[in-house]
């Protein structure tokens, strides 16, 4: 029998992980055993595992700075929302419609990276993180300065008002403004949540490993080298982006799907979720998919876990992000997690058996 490489059986633990997780969530649920607070919150961490996934894409593997990620999420959840409320009627399955509206914000969040990453890749460090960031704030004012309607003669936009749309009497307003857009179906839930996670993880650890990965990561490394021996840099560098704007346009639709009411504040699409997406990476591991995801995970779950302490809650929670930094970054932490990682308990385990 052959045996599996250590990416292969890398790459199965991290599947299985999520299976495992799923499996236990969804028994605990049945059984109940969960209280309704941490059922609130299952698709909520499929989310962000999902933005810190695809964000390490252009962190990690391509070694690009970008602060623009929750603008990504802003137009995979808007363009997604919009296709649902417009065609509510017209498709009367919820999966068919969630998957066709999840192809649309995958479709436009892949498409803005693109456009985006034509003239900002070109920039490096700094000026690229600050032009990102730029960019996301641009995405979250234009949307709150958004009216959009549809009426038996068609759709109709203004960035005045909503009277400006002039719609008929039997109209609907879709996009009101800084009121954002209300009544999306939600058809989102956490299976679906963990099915996308599960198809995030498998594009981006497989495209790390294939050719593209490879030359991507040449970049990363070296561009002067890669460029000399005949690396595309924009080529690679703009589909690396592509990619992560597009899964985070996934994101942003299982976000949009999942409320009632979808508007672009602050906290939902502004440079602070931005810099949480950021923290989940740097905190998991810069390039490590695994870890980025069971970052985002704890990271979510954590505040909700200390609520009850009250004023003490988030001083412990800078204490954990502290102690996971060192646990993380620092020599004798690697050597630590090393040493008794999962892969080394398992080989360990061969030997004795043998």
């Amino acid at each position: 029998m052959k045996k599996l490489s250590k990416t292969t059986k890398s790459n199965l633990i991290t599947y299985g992980i999520v299976v495992v997780a799923y499996l236990v969530c969804e028994i605990l649920m049945r059984t109940g055993h969960m209280s309704s607070l941490m059922k609130g919150i299952l698709v909520p961490l499929c989310i962000y595992a999902i933005l810190a996934v695809s964000l390490n894409l252009t962190v990690g593997i391509l070694g690009e700075l970008s602060l623009g990620h929750a603008g990504f999420m802003c137009v995979g959840a808007f363009t997604g929302a919009v296709f649902s409320k417009c065609t509510v009627e017209m498709i009367a399955v919820p999966g068919l419609r969630f998957l066709l509206a999840l192809l649309v914000g995958i479709v436009c969040a892949g498409i803005c990276g693109i456009l985006i990453g034509i003239p900002v890749l070109r920039l490096r460090g700094d000026y690229l993180a600050i032009v990102t960031l730029a960019f996301g704030e641009i995405i979250k004012n234009l949307v709150n300065a958004i009216y959009f309607g549809m009426d038996k003669n068609g759709l109709h936009f203004s960035m005045k008002d909503s009277i400006a749309l002039g719609l008929e009497p039997d109209g609907v307003i879709i996009i009101k403004g800084a009121q954002g857009i209300t009544g999306t179906p939600t058809d989102s839930n956490f299976t679906i949540g963990v099915i996308l996670l599960l198809i995030t993880l498998i594009i981006v650890i497989n495209l790390v490993h294939s050719r593209t990965g490879r030359a991507i990561m040449a970049i990363r490394d070296n561009r002067i080298a890669a460029e000399s021996i005949g690396i595309n840099i924009t080529k690679y560098k703009i589909l690396a982006f592509s990619v992560s704007a597009a899964l985070a346009g996934a994101a942003g639709v299982l976000y949009a799907h999942n409320l009632s009411t979808l508007t672009a504040l602050p906290k939902n699409f502004g440079y602070n979720m931005s810099i949480m997406i950021l923290v989940f990476v740097v905190l998991g591991g810069i390039g490590s998919i695994r870890g980025s995801m069971i970052a985002a995970v704890i990271l979510t779950l954590l505040p909700e876990l200390l609520r009850a302490l009250n004023e003490y809650r988030m001083l412990i929670y800078a204490v954990v992000l502290i102690a996971i930094m060192i646990f993380t970054w620092s020599p004798k932490g690697i050597a630590l997690r090393e040493r008794y990682s999962l892969a080394k308990l398992l080989k360990r385990r061969e030997k004795e058996v043998q």
